[in-house]
């Protein structure tokens, strides 16, 4: 099909009159390459699920002009406050400390053009509009997140678009295995935090850390946010928050949940019968002898669900192996909500990094996120052009976004 003899409409998505075109757009774009495995995405029905927890959001459709009109691609985008970098704060005492430098940062995500209709412009399009809808919502930057090995999705935001690379953040997955992880720690005792504790507690630790959302209570109250659960030596003496800033002990960490299942599915496809077959062989193995422990592979080749841990902060030659030992319980927990997977997204050289357990072949190494500054200027002299700066050793994902 030539372009100069196809016509195409952006417009705004319209729920009842486009939710079943999308859906079936959706499932046309995700063919994967023949002879690999690949990974589908099931919405579960709701095109916006990815976006609607965000502040403000927005979705555009490509649809062909005439009678036999049908849409051809698709876009959402999201505006949130966070974080861009940090400046010095006048202390009575003389203590170094900072204050957050919020910007108003916008995500585009979901980018969908039906095969039959690539290389047309239609994606560049979409993203130029989508853009408008950012600028006019008074956005400074846009980001987008890829695989780095995705050659035209980086082609089309770098080399069209006018983005830069900007992070390259590691996706950590986990199976959820038959059996539970055995938590009884002697030196180490596991506290439910209430979301508003949590929310004090991330704003006095990370409020300062790149991507930090300046709504962050928000999403801890969100029903999908399932817990915040601190870390902490068995011998300490817990009083409170409060005295837990004041005094904290010389290990400790956190870390909080998000149900993605309630959002999406997740399947793997390609895989062959034997791979299969020893996976579900795993699986049985497990399910017998339980008290041996043994790694399992689940299944993960039927639409399963995934918990998400985020906000992972900690401080100590311990809290590392703390945060492994949130990460079972968080595992404990997705067993118990018929998950197949915990994940992590982090920095790539973020320090906690080495106490999250995962597994290489269901990880992403080396995720890319992409930035693009919107404003003519800047919200704060003192951070300058965010897309320069360098990255810092943690980031702080959103997991409405992930």
């Amino acid at each position: 099909m030539r372009e100069d003899i196809v016509r195409v409409v952006v417009r705004e998505f319209e729920p009842e009159r486009d939710k079943e075109a999308v859906e079936v757009l959706e499932k046309t774009c995700e063919v994967g390459p023949s002879g690999k495995m690949s990974l589908f995405t099931d919405l579960l029905g709701d095109p916006l699920c990815r976006v609607r927890h965000s502040p403000s959001f927005f979705m555009l459709v490509a649809e062909t002009c005439g009678p036999l009109s049908q849409i051809v691609g698709v876009v959402r985008g999201c505006i949130k406050t966070v974080t861009c970098g940090k400046k010095p704060l006048r202390s009575p005492s003389g203590a170094k400390q900072y204050t957050p430098i919020y910007t108003k940062l916008a995500y585009l995500l979901g980018l969908r053009v039906s095969p039959a209709y690539r290389r047309m412009g239609i994606g560049l399009t979409l993203v130029q509009k989508m853009e408008e809808w950012f600028r006019s919502k008074g956005a400074e930057y846009s980001y987008i997140a890829t695989d780095s090995d995705n050659e035209a999705s980086i082609s089309l935001f770098t080399l069209r678009s006018g983005y830069t690379k900007f992070r390259t953040p590691s996706i950590l997955v986990h199976p959820v295995f038959a059996h539970r992880f055995p938590l009884h720690y002697r030196a180490l005792r596991l506290l439910p935090l209430s979301p508003s504790d949590a929310e004090l507690l991330y704003r006095r630790r990370l409020s300062t850390t790149e991507f930090f959302p300046r709504d962050i209570g928000s999403i801890l109250h969100n029903p999908l946010s399932l817990g915040t659960y601190l870390a902490l030596p068995s011998d300490y003496s817990w009083s409170g928050l409060d005295s837990f800033l004041a005094e904290p002990p010389a290990s400790w960490a956190v870390l909080s949940v998000w149900n993605c299942k309630a959002l999406f599915r997740l399947e793997v496809r390609g895989a062959g019968k034997w791979r299969r077959w020893l996976s579900k062989a795993t699986r049985a193995i497990d399910k017998a002898l339980p008290c041996f422990r043994i790694p399992s592979v689940p299944d993960v080749f039927r639409p399963f669900g995934m918990y998400l841990m985020y906000g992972i902060e900690g401080e100590g030659k311990d809290a590392a192996e703390m945060v492994r030992v949130l990460c079972r319980h968080v595992h404990n927990l997705a067993r118990k909500g018929g998950c197949a997977a915990v994940a992590a997204e982090v920095a790539a050289e973020e320090p906690l990094k080495k106490g999250i357990p995962y597994w290489r072949r269901m990880s992403c190494a080396e995720d890319l996120w992409c930035v693009k500054r919107l404003a003519e200027e800047y919200s704060d002299g003192a951070v300058g052009d965010w897309t320069k700066a360098a990255p810092g050793k943690s980031i702080f994902v959103d997991p409405r976004e992930f």
